[in-house]
C-alpha cells in the first residue's frame, strides 16, 4: 500500500489537524451528568484527583486520520490516537475500508501493533540478541499490506537487525494483555488467529487475522500532579561494597528521621545487585562496586528539598570509597502521575479543520 501524491511545492502543503480528543475543559461537565472515570487498574473515584488534573485527552479512532487524508491532507497532526492508529488509519483512505469491516481492521491494527515500536520487531530489544553481529545499522520495519488485510513485515535492504518469526511474535506480545480480545478504538482482536510464517530472509507473511466489534467506549488518558520526587545516586566502590552501600542508605535514612523529616514514599535500591529484579532470590557476588540510588516522594516540597541536601555530606561523613556524586544537588522534581479511566463513545466527536 503507498499514497500516491504529487509532488508540491512547500505553500501547497495541506495540514489535518484532528481536534477532539482533548476533553480536559469537559471533564467536570461530564463528572456532573454521570461519567464515573473510574480508574482502571484501582477502581478508585476520581474526585480524590479531580483538583489536581493536568490532562484530559481520548483514544480516539482511527477514522479521524482517515478523515484528514480524505480531504487531501499532505500532513496530519493528531492528538491521543493510538499507536495502531498511524498505520491503520492511512489503510482506512487508501483502500476504503468500512468501519463494519472488523477482520480488515483488525489487520490493520495488527499491522499497526507490530511497527509500533520502530525497531523493536526488527532485532531491538530481541532475545537472541547474541545472535545479531552488528546493529548499528538497524533497518526499520515496513509493512506492505494488501487489499484483503494479509500483509508482510521486512525491512529496507542492505540494513542490520533481522525480521524473522521469533522478533515479530515478541512484539505481537508486547502490551498485548488479553490476547482473545486486544481492545483498539476502532476494533477488538484475535491475537491468537492468525498465521505467522517466514517466507524468506527477513520476510514476515501474516494473514487471516480475526476481529470483531468494538466495545462502546474509549479509553481516556488523565494525568495528575501528585506531589514531588527527588532521586539521588552515589557510587560506592572497594572491598565490602555492598555492605558500605548499606551503611550508607541506613545513615541517610537515619540522619533524616533524627532531622523530623519522614516521607510518605522512599525507596533504596543497589544497582548491580537486585534494583531489576527484588524479587529473584540472587546471591551477591562481591562485586568491587555499587551504585546506591535513594528516592523519595511526598506532597510537601520542602521536605523533598531536604532529602536533596542530605547527599553531598555522606561523602565525607560516612564509609570510605563512596564517590560519583556529580551534576551538583539532585533536583526536586514535580510527579505527573497517570489515570486510566473510559468514557461512553457517544460523548466524543472529531472534527478536521485542514490549513
Amino acid at each position: 500500500m503507498a499514497i500516491k501524491r504529487r509532488l508540491k511545492k512547500a505553500n501547497d502543503f495541506k495540514i489535518g489537524v484532528i481536534q477532539g480528543d482533548d476533553i480536559f475543559n469537559q471533564i467536570d461537565g461530564m463528572i456532573k451528568n454521570g461519567e464515573k472515570f473510574k480508574n482502571l487498574e484501582t477502581g478508585e473515584n476520581i474526585s480524590k484527583i479531580l483538583t489536581n488534573i493536568t490532562s484530559a485527552n481520548v483514544y480516539i479512532d482511527s477514522f479521524s486520520v482517515k478523515d484528514a487524508l480524505d480531504k487531501g491532507a499532505d500532513i496530519v497532526l493528531a492528538g491521543r490516537v493510538s499507536d495502531p492508529g498511524l498505520t491503520l488509519g492511512p489503510l482506512l483512505h487508501e483502500y476504503q475500508w468500512k468501519s463494519n469491516d472488523y477482520n480488515k481492521l483488525a489487520s490493520g491494527t495488527l499491522a499497526g501493533h507490530i511497527i509500533e515500536c520502530g525497531a523493536q520487531c526488527t532485532g531491538g530489544n530481541y532475545t537472541k540478541w547474541y545472535e545479531l553481529d552488528d546493529i548499528s545499522n538497524i533497518g526499520y520495519p515496513i509493512v506492505e499490506v494488501k487489499r484483503n488485510g494479509d500483509f508482510l513485515v521486512t525491512k529496507p535492504p542492505y540494513t542490520s537487525g533481522v525480521v524473522n518469526r521469533l522478533s515479530v511474535t515478541e512484539q505481537v506480545l508486547y502490551e498485548m494483555g488479553d490476547p482473545n480480545k486486544y481492545i483498539s478504538p476502532d476494533v477488538c482482536v484475535d491475537f491468537t488467529s492468525f498465521n505467522l510464517m517466514e517466507i524468506k530472509k527477513n520476510v514476515v507473511s501474516i494473514n487471516n487475522v480475526i476481529g470483531f466489534k468494538p466495545t462502546s467506549t474509549y479509553k481516556v488518558s488523565i494525568s495528575y500532579f501528585s506531589g514531588y520526587k527527588c532521586s539521588a545516586q552515589l557510587t560506592i566502590s572497594g572491598p565490602n561494597s555492598y555492605d558500605k552501600a548499606k551503611l550508607v542508605a541506613k545513615t541517610i535514612w537515619e540522619r533524616l528521621k533524627l532531622a523530623g523529616t519522614t516521607f510518605n514514599k522512599k525507596n533504596t535500591e543497589y544497582l548491580g545487585f537486585n534494583s531489576c529484579h527484588k524479587n529473584i532470590n540472587l546471591k551477591y557476588s562481591g562485586a568491587n562496586e555499587i551504585v546506591l540510588r535513594l528516592s523519595v516522594k511526598d506532597d510537601n516540597r520542602k521536605k523533598v528539598e531536604r532529602f536533596s541536601k542530605e547527599i553531598s555530606p555522606i561523602i565525607t561523613s560516612g564509609p570510605p570509597g563512596v564517590t560519583g556524586f556529580a551534576g551538583g544537588r539532585p533536583k526536586v522534581q514535580e510527579v505527573i502521575s497517570f489515570w486510566p479511566a473510559l468514557i461512553d463513545k457517544k460523548l466524543i466527536t472529531t472534527k478536521v479543520k485542514i490549513l
